[in-house]
């Protein structure tokens, strides 16, 4: 059978102080104001019992409170820490990316230099040979 903390626990307290009383009035060989004391006291008695059981029950929800609010402040500095994590590596690769296409373009800028010039050197030597040929006395035979 399953452990009640005190909810099922404080209703049979309850009932079980209402029998108790009724059965005290009952057999009680006291007088009718003796009696009604009697039960006034034990009612005051039966609320003291219930704030009591009140306050401690509302301070352990607190502490559960403040354990929860604990607990979730250390899986948020646990998510900060790996998001953090993983904007870094973000950054590190975008950075390298960066270089990498730098590098690129740059050779690529240097290959169509390369080639221009070599372009121009084959016109200029092209420009040389036509001037050298035609220069050239032709003879008529």
């Amino acid at each position: 059978m399953a452990d009640d903390n005190g909810s099922g626990g404080f209703g049979w307290f309850l009932a079980g102080l209402g029998i108790g009383a009724l059965v005290g009035v009952l057999y009680a060989p006291k007088s009718g104001k003796e009696t009604r004391d009697d039960l006034v006291a034990g009612a005051l008695d039966a609320r003291d019992r219930a704030n009591q059981m009140y306050a401690q029950g509302v301070e352990q929800a607190n502490q559960y409170v403040e354990k929860g609010k604990q607990v979730a402040g250390e899986y948020v500095a646990q998510g900060k820490q790996v998001a953090g994590e993983y904007v870094d590596k973000g950054k590190e690769y975008y950075d390298k990316g960066r270089s990498q296409w730098t590098q690129y373009v740059d050779k690529g800028k240097d290959l169509i230099q390369n080639q221009a010039d070599a372009a121009k050197a084959a016109v200029e030597a092209g420009k040389e040979a036509y001037v050298a040929k035609t220069s050239e006395p032709t003879s008529v035979a």
